[in-house]
């Protein structure tokens, strides 16, 4: 919830990241990529950190995607490592911050340890509601779509759904998020001007917001000039300017 010092319209409930930059933070120094990686945790720490402050509900943070998989096998190897290290390493002072973590992502494709970590990491975390910290690992959004879809006509073979009852509501609540408001804000750092198969159909009325800074070095100062971007914007959703200005 927004804080008493700033209006509703001022704060997104709910802010999707893609985090990006890493591997040219890096090379710009003239270190591994994966140097770049392990610097980007202190920027994760700081934009958990600052949604707290500023009294953002929910984070959803794009951490590894499912096409990352085609990645060099070392980057991918030193990646999914530094994971399970920051799982461990991270998730008491989540808890003590009262933060609730909770994973979405093709778990499946991922290792013994990792997905043994997770699970370890959202029971101890689950009673948790002052920020709501959603990870994508091993996630695209096609794949979202495409499983939620399978399980709703699982539903409607199995005479659980009649295929009348299917609307936007109904299939929403089958996808990876579909417990949580969709996005209010995004940010992807980095330059790039794309969402990457980020959480495709939640994007679709998600006010977008792109900056050149590099992951690493992304901080409060940046995550305040995206919110207060965001707070200058005029949400329509399909209406006109009129139409929002008379209901307010």
């Amino acid at each position: 919830m927004p804080t008493p010092q700033e209006p509703a319209a001022a704060v997104p409930r709910h802010v999707a990241v893609i985090m990006d930059g890493n591997g040219r933070w890096a090379q710009r120094r003239h270190l591994p990529r994966t140097a770049g990686h392990r610097a980007g945790i202190k920027a994760v720490r700081a934009t958990v950190e600052h949604s707290v402050r500023r009294g953002v509900g929910a984070l959803t943070l794009f951490a590894f995607s499912s096409e990352n998989w085609r990645r060099p096998a070392d980057e991918v190897d030193v990646l999914m490592k530094l994971f399970v290290e920051v799982l461990g390493r991270e998730v008491d002072e989540l808890a003590e911050k009262g933060v609730r973590l909770r994973f979405i992502g093709d778990r499946s494709a991922l290792g013994t340890r990792s997905v043994e970590g997770m699970a370890a990491a959202e029971e101890r975390t689950a009673g948790n509601e002052r920020l709501l910290l959603n990870v994508a690992v091993s996630y695209g959004g096609r794949w979202d779509l495409l499983t939620a879809a399978r399980r709703m006509a699982e539903k409607v073979r199995d005479g659980a759904l009649d295929l009348d009852a299917l609307d936007e509501a109904a299939f929403g609540r089958e996808l990876q998020l579909g417990d949580c408001p969709d996005p209010d804000l995004f940010i992807r750092t980095g330059g790039e001007h794309r969402i990457s198969n980020f959480l495709l159909w939640n994007l679709a009325y998600t006010e977008l917001y792109f900056c050149d800074t590099l992951w690493p070095d992304f901080d409060a100062a940046d995550y305040d000039a995206a919110i207060e971007c965001f707070a200058r914007r005029e949400r329509r959703f399909g209406l006109t300017s009129g139409q929002v200005r008379g209901a307010r």
